[in-house]
């Protein structure tokens, strides 16, 4: 029974410490002092594009094709195939796209943070850093989360597209019940230009999050080889459930009073 209660009195003292080195992390951001490695900030950038753009914008595309597909056959059976367009703007935009942006975002950037830097750590590599008078925190953990910064807005604004696109192949080109114009005509009824900011803020937290509690754990990992494991997985628990939470919350926090909806009363 102690066992039990000590596992998530373990979890909540983890997360404190999340929190506390998150804002260490934050603080090197804002202060600046991560531009003193402005060099290493432009290469964990690359690295962002080139190994995780593809897959982020491959997954979002099926996504899209999904919403797209289950909406058209929903609108049918009703009767009203016309208004296909609605769900390709309301699900993708506000939140298929997100969850998928933050999935990826776990299951690829996260862990691959955790892994790299807990290689790291087990080697002493940080530890050598710390010797020769580099923070450790700002020289791995701040210029990562920089790159994403700077990066990850452009990647989740053409992921809205690319589910979109997706969407649109499949409600007009592939089912067909709707025109082309038919399909952008509710389907920009239904949008407004704030829903793209309020998506990006959700896509955002989550990344944000998601490089935090990477680094977090690879920059803390011990263990050896198996510590870095358990690691990995304790960052991808923590993520996947950060990433709904955020998606509820921002739901809720821009969409749930008010779903400016151009529907009349």
């Amino acid at each position: 029974m102690n066992e039990l209660v000590e596992v998530p009195r373990d979890w909540l003292d983890s997360m404190g410490d999340v929190v506390r080195f998150g804002a260490r992390v934050v603080g090197r951001v804002a202060g600046l002092q991560v531009l003193r490695y402005t060099g290493e900030t432009l290469r964990q950038a690359g690295i962002l594009i080139v190994s995780s753009t593809l897959v982020i914008w491959g997954l979002v595309f099926i996504i899209g094709l999904q919403c797209g597909i289950e909406g058209a056959y929903f609108n049918q059976s009703v009767g009203t195939p016309a208004y296909s367009g609605v769900f390709a703007a309301w699900c993708d935009l506000r939140e298929l796209v997100p969850l998928c942006f933050g999935y990826m975002m776990a299951a690829k950037v996260g862990t691959g943070i955790v892994a790299e830097l807990g290689s790291m750590r087990i080697s002493d590599e940080i530890d050598a850093l710390e010797v020769m008078g580099i923070s450790g925190i700002t020289f791995l953990c701040a210029t990562r989360l920089l790159a994403a910064l700077v990066v990850l807005p452009f990647v989740y604004l053409c992921s809205i597209g690319a589910g979109f696109l997706a969407s649109y192949l499949a409600v007009v080109q592939q089912i067909g019940d709707v025109s082309s114009g038919g399909f952008f005509l509710i389907f920009w009824q239904f949008q407004n230009p704030p829903d793209v900011l309020f998506s990006l803020i959700k896509a955002m937290a989550m990344a944000v999050l998601v490089v935090l509690v990477g680094c977090y754990y690879g920059y803390n990992a011990s263990g050896g080889p198996v510590g870095v494991g358990t690691a990995t997985a304790k960052s991808m628990v923590i993520n996947i459930v950060g990433v709904h939470l955020i998606s509820m919350l921002g739901t809720q926090i821009f969409w749930g009073n008010n779903p400016r909806a151009p529907i009349g009363g």
